[in-house]
């Protein structure tokens, strides 16, 4: 193994198979490659392992000298990440890997998401197999598929070979922060069908652009505009002044990132192209001043005539109202966790194509009854607007477990080792723990990770120094288990 692009980072052996692990396409849904490349070293390195069907990935190893009879430790994240890139970048995240780079503090990729998130997790369990001269107890390195569209995989696994009762999640993105406790989620798809027809007249496009995106779960309390809403408003506001018919909308990508973009287009008799972009204008104004989106743009071009489909200025109707009816963003803040968001819901994906109109959510909370309402009010949502609701990977929040000798711990090695207290804290994100906790009743589990920034954005890095620590950390922690 040799790292070309990160060689002479450190801790080389993590940053070679993190480097080796960014060389091949490994975004949710596609993992079939990642997959095989983990069980190929496992193959090699003359560990017992286990994959099964949907790709999720289990190695086992031994406890080194002294350490045989310990119980075991459970590695565990996943190996799916969100493929989210520039519009001018021209690499196929389906089937190409990244153009990785570093600047001697960060690691990132060049146009494209680094996929830090949950890489760098594998790199870490890569390298710790690999090194016999490390002490450990008994390791159960088990890498999900899926975690960023549902965490399909972490529901899916079997996980009766388990023998650990201790979990290290290695899926966290503040270096000296430990989570004890997520969100619990789901992932909701509202259908509202649509009929077109022949309209002939001006067709004008509309762009929202420009906002900043970002995390849904982490990063939903930051005050940041979602571009399917403000599309909603555009359209709103412009429905007011002339009868439309919509033939286009389409914005983001993923259910769990913030859309920065979105783009509709519209055909109606009688526009006057100076009055919508009066109205954008005075939305971009107040995207602006409302939500930190300093760089937001709402603007409509004029396009080429339509002649062919689009919905009548009935169902456009339906479609706007339903776009502006949805909640969105925090719902309610934790009282027991001052600053803690406790339910919230992001619009990550709205499409519209021949048939029907499709919104996606990811719905986050850490009051199961919450969680249930939001996705209840979801429902009737759209069929009050004669649509339809279908839900899939559902997961339980996890809860905060008041005795743990792994929190304990960790705390105590890196208060010896940093001269600090880490913080210890619940997140509003969906973490695997929960649906492990499930499956392994007494599980003692910690989320800890490096420094990274901007996940699910182009802009994602990881940082360099804090790598090396988090790894030398754990190392320390598995002497102590």
């Amino acid at each position: 193994m040799e790292a070309i692009k990160l060689a002479g980072l450190k801790p080389a052996n993590v940053f070679g198979y993190f480097e080796e692990i960014c060389s091949m396409p490994h975004g949710s849904g596609n993992t079939k490659i990642i997959s095989d490349y983990l069980v190929n070293f496992a193959k090699e390195q003359g560990l017992r392992y286990s994959q099964d069907a949907d790709n999720n990935v289990i190695i086992f190893e031994d406890g080194t000298c002294g350490m045989e009879d310990h119980a075991p430790v459970i590695i565990q994240g996943h190996m799916d990440m969100v493929c989210e890139k520039d519009v001018n970048c021209p690499i196929d995240m389906d089937k190409e890997g990244l153009d990785v780079t570093h600047d001697g503090d960060y690691v990132y990729a060049k146009g494209t998401t680094l996929g830090g998130d949950d890489g760098i997790a594998v790199a870490y369990a890569l390298a710790l197999l690999a090194d016999r001269s490390i002490p450990h107890p008994p390791l159960e390195v088990v890498i999900t598929v899926d975690e960023e569209v549902g965490m399909l995989g972490a529901v899916s696994i079997d996980l009766s070979e388990l023998k650990g009762r201790t979990l290290l999640n290695i899926d966290s993105e503040d270096e000296g922060i430990f989570t004890v406790s997520c969100a619990g989620g789901a992932t909701a798809t509202l259908t509202l069908p649509v009929s077109r027809r022949a309209v002939h007249g001006p067709c004008v496009r509309l762009v929202v652009e420009g906002l900043q995106g970002g995390h849904s779960g982490v990063e939903i309390h930051k005050n940041r505009a979602n571009a399917n809403k403000v599309m909603g408003e555009f359209l709103s506001r412009i429905q007011k002044v002339i009868p439309l018919c919509l033939t286009t909308f389409a914005g983001g990508a993923k259910d769990n990132a913030i859309p920065r973009s979105c783009e509709a287009k519209m055909v109606a008799m009688g526009v006057n192209l100076g009055r919508i972009n009066e109205i954008a204008e005075q939305l971009q104004k107040e995207v602006r001043e409302t939500y930190n989106e300093p760089e937001a743009v709402v603007q409509a071009y004029d396009v080429d005539a339509l002649g062919g489909n689009a919905l009548s200025t009935e169902d456009t109707a339906k479609v706007i109202a339903l776009l502006c009816a949805v909640p969105n963003s925090v719902q309610a803040m934790s009282e027991a966790m001052p600053g803690l968001v406790q339910t919230s819901l992001n619009m990550g994906i709205a499409r519209l194509d021949e048939e029907k109109l499709s919104l996606t959510f990811s719905v986050r909370s850490s009051v199961n009854r919450e969680k249930k309402d939001l996705l209840n009010k979801l429902q009737e949502l759209v069929e009050f607007y004669g649509g339809s609701y279908s839900q899939m990977g559902e997961y339980p929040a996890w809860e905060y477990k008041e005795n743990s000798v792994l929190r304990d711990t960790m705390v105590r090695v890196y208060t010896q080792m940093f001269n600090k207290t880490p913080e210890v804290v619940a997140i509003h994100a969906g973490l695997e723990c929960g649906l492990f906790g499930e499956k392994l009743p007494g599980l003692d589990c910690v989320s800890i990770g490096p420094e990274m920034h901007d996940i699910h954005t182009s802009r994602e890095k990881l940082g360099i120094a804090s790598v090396e620590r988090t790894w030398n950390f754990l190392l320390e922690v598995l002497k102590e288990l």
